[in-house]
């Protein structure tokens, strides 16, 4: 039984890395495929579904929230406008934050005291940043693509080089931080201990959160891929703290700039339905897989295919050509 479950796993591991391998191919015929006549209404809505499907697995497997991975991709080969695909990234991303949300507050291991006071300046500063993006895409969308590239390309440095420390060693609280009560207790169920933890570098951290608010609204990429490395890296919360607190966050902070690009008439249901049924269903199949899945070659792979992304914006952006 269990020797048939293994064989069935590896199979499904197979045909989804195929094809996410394939997903350069697949973006081109995509933007190839924008140049030929009309298509019927249901055309894109069906591509962007399967499109979803894929990247719902890989999201999974690298550890990053759809968003990320959505805007650049969609942006560069989908014939949208941009504003449209910021509105609906911040939908994906949200959707999948509020439902991880309340039961990573069940478990105790996203922190109220730690999420409250960085997500009041986190969400002010997105509804500043969507308005700012809109603005901008308002003068020239090109300038938004250029941006958007620039940001991924640097995200996926930021992957490269960071390592998460799983229990970072915070030796003196700072006054702020032991002011708003920003530690406490959770149980590890993974090790079965009891870890007691607090944090640091508050006022820095929160310097922080004010340029991943900023980005987050603006380019409608949601803000895990920053709210763990600041979390867990500068301000010494643990790694799974930090990681549950970010999934919190993003259910906080996604919805002020979603509300923006709402009003701006930027989020349609032929583009956000098919995109988070897509990326929901591939979650569940990502889920499945991650057990067998060998995380080295999947880190680099998602690094590999934000770099792709991010250069593919910054060509189409720019006009070059170089990328189709």
């Amino acid at each position: 039984m269990f020797t048939s479950q293994m064989s069935r796993l590896r199979r499904v591991l197979l045909w989804a890395v195929v094809a996410i391998l394939s997903m350069p191919a697949m973006a081109w015929a995509m933007e190839e495929a924008a140049a030929a006549p009309a298509d019927p209404w249901w055309f894109w809505p069906l591509i962007l579904l399967v499109f979803c499907f894929v990247l719902g697995i890989i999201a999974v497997l690298g550890g990053v929230g759809g968003g990320v991975l959505y805007v650049p991709l969609v942006s560069g080969f989908f014939p949208f406008h941009i504003d449209f695909v910021r509105g609906t990234g911040l939908m994906v991303a949200l959707a999948g934050a509020l439902a991880a949300g309340p039961g990573l507050l069940k478990r105790n291991l996203a922190s109220l005291r730690l999420a409250l006071p960085v997500a009041l300046i986190a969400s002010s500063f997105a509804i500043i940043g969507a308005m700012l993006g809109l603005y901008l895409s308002n003068l020239n969308p090109k300038i938004i693509q250029v941006c958007l590239g620039g940001t991924i390309v640097g995200i996926a440095i930021l992957f490269l080089v960071s390592k998460s420390t799983v229990k970072p060693i915070v030796t003196k609280q700072d006054a702020i931080s032991m002011a708003l009560g920003m530690g406490g207790i959770f149980r590890d169920e993974g090790a079965n201990e009891v870890i007691r933890w607090k944090t640091h570098r508050t006022i820095l951290g929160f310097i922080l959160f004010i340029v991943v608010g900023l980005m987050a609204g603006m380019f409608g990429l949601g803000a895990g891929w920053a709210n763990i490395p600041v979390l867990n890296l500068l301000m010494g919360a643990p790694l799974k703290v930090s990681v549950a607190t970010s999934k919190f966050l993003l259910s906080i902070t996604d919805t002020s700039a979603a509300w923006i690009y709402l009003n701006k008439g930027c989020v349609i249901p032929l583009m956000a339905i098919p995109s988070i049924i897509g990326l929901m269903l591939g979650s569940f199949v990502g889920v499945k897989i991650l057990a067998v899945a060998k995380p080295t070659f999947i880190r680099y792979m998602v690094i590999g295919i934000l770099f792709f992304a991010g250069l593919k914006a910054l060509d189409k952006g720019l006009g070059l050509g170089i990328l189709g």
